[in-house]
């Protein structure tokens, strides 16, 4: 008989998509899904698409939202409390799997305190606020990559759960015919990354070899990075959103981007090197710590972004391209940290925990 799991995740894709990875493969295998997110995170538009349904939770994050955040906070966490209370009696899930960010702190807590198994799951290798908070309540935490939590919190590493898509692509060749155009994928995230628009078109110029670019902006600087291309004499394709992520990976020989967690687990289990300029005002400043993965890996070369110049960027380019073997053997040191099997593990995880639950349904 199928279980039925309650996903708290909301708020930014970070949290959401691999969440929906995993519910994508409980439900194949059987089980019911039902969502805990707020109509304010990109959950109430992707989530109800997806076919799960929704309980919505009045709750958003306050931390860094200054005194007005702070002054609010005490109320609207007994409100968000209250009503994880009676959406877990109404639901009445076996386990609640939760994917940190501040949808999942009021439903995690009220599930631990009324028997229901908590698993937990963190993306980035430094945990966020409420996962650090309810790891000493969870049957068991669940890190996408090692050393996230301390050992006392006897976290077993599953990686970060991937759309299939991309997963499909973790046999995919990295060979390049030679003399062939170096192919460079370019992506900002969804709003786009203004240091990477104004830095990147100048530096590809400078590397003077066949190129095919494709620049992710987002929607406020596409013209304006378009016409940049256009002045400096480089032919690139200029997009506000990729709409198949999965093809632009399997299409790129190199990408310049962010370092959110996704991004990094999407790369390694692609095989793609990288040049990861860190968001610098991310929380905690755990984009960095990501990066690291992949450049201790040999994977990725780190650049922060106070040290980005369109001469430093076009320098360590060129290091790889004219150095044989260096974008295989930085392909190679991906796939070795990469975990394609995280969304499978992930829902085995849960539903191990849903038939330890004596509660009935």
């Amino acid at each position: 008989m199928g279980k039925r799991v309650m996903i708290l995740a909301g708020g930014t894709g970070g949290h959401v998509y691999p969440a929906l990875a995993v519910a994508r493969e409980l439900m194949d295998r059987g089980n019911e899904v039902v969502w805990m997110g707020t109509r304010r995170g990109l959950e109430a538009r992707v989530v109800p698409a997806a076919g799960i349904p929704v309980e919505w939770l009045a709750v958003e994050g306050v931390r860094g939202k200054g005194i007005k955040g702070a002054l609010k906070a005490p109320f609207m966490v007994i409100k968000a409390l209250t009503q994880s209370l009676g959406i877990l009696r109404k639901v009445r899930p076996q386990v609640v799997l939760g994917m940190g960010g501040f949808v999942s702190g009021p439903g995690g807590l009220i599930a631990s305190l009324t028997g229901i198994p908590l698993v937990l799951h963190e993306q980035n290798r430094v945990p966020g606020t409420t996962n650090r908070l309810l790891a000493s309540r969870a049957r068991v935490v669940l890190e996408a990559f090692r050393g996230s939590f301390p050992a006392k919190a006897r976290a077993r590493v599953t990686g970060n759960p991937l759309r299939r898509e991309i997963v499909g692509l973790s046999t995919l060749s990295r060979d390049r015919e030679p003399g062939a155009p170096l192919r460079i994928l370019v992506v900002g995230g969804s709003l786009g990354a203004k240091a990477l628009n104004e830095t990147v078109p100048e530096a590809l110029a400078l590397l003077g070899i066949p190129l095919e670019i494709r620049h992710q902006t987002g929607p406020a600087l596409r013209d304006e990075t378009a016409s940049r291309y256009q002045a400096l004499g480089l032919k690139a394709d200029v997009l506000a959103f990729v709409e198949d992520m999965a093809e632009a990976y399997a299409w790129a020989d190199m990408a310049i981007c962010r370092a959110g967690a996704m991004t990094i687990s999407e790369l390694a289990v692609t095989g793609l090197p990288a040049v990861l300029v860190p968001y610098p005002y991310a929380i905690d400043d755990h984009q960095t710590k990501n990066a690291e993965v992949l450049s201790e890996a040999g994977a990725a070369i780190l650049m922060p972004q106070n040290e980005l110049t369109a001469e430093h960027l076009a320098s360590a380019i060129a290091d790889v391209v004219n150095s044989p073997g260096r974008l295989e053997a930085m392909s190679q040191g991906a796939r070795q940290v990469a975990r394609p099997a995280a969304a499978e593990i992930v829902a085995a995880v849960c539903l191990e925990h849903a038939n330890q639950n004596k509660l009935k349904r």
